[in-house]
């Protein structure tokens, strides 16, 4: 959601979620890559890249309320541009 006053993103390790993932949790593939998304205790989501090279590496976005199944993707394709190839993480890590 970069350029349009969107929430930005938040890099790095996704906390392991307390017991078992539950059904507020999603996974979904974008591009060929899979994310798990759900809600965290700000109001926002974390977004776990579970076939990177790196698991457990992902991001945040705070708030995102009632965001859309598109909006989530797009979040994702925004990180993923981001990412340098050579080390699967931002260039900023």
């Amino acid at each position: 959601m970069s350029g349009d006053g969107g929430p930005p993103a938040v890099p790095g390790r996704c906390p392991a979620p307390e017991g078992p993932v539950d059904a507020a949790s999603v996974t979904l593939d974008v591009d060929g890559e899979l994310f798990t998304i759900r809600a965290d205790e700000f109001g926002g989501t974390d977004y776990a890249w579970l076939n990177g090279p790196d698991p457990g590496y992902g991001f945040g976005v705070s708030p995102t309320p009632d965001l859309s199944l598109d909006e989530h993707v797009a979040n994702i394709r925004d990180f993923l541009a981001q990412v340098d190839p050579v080390t699967g993480h931002l260039e900023d890590d």
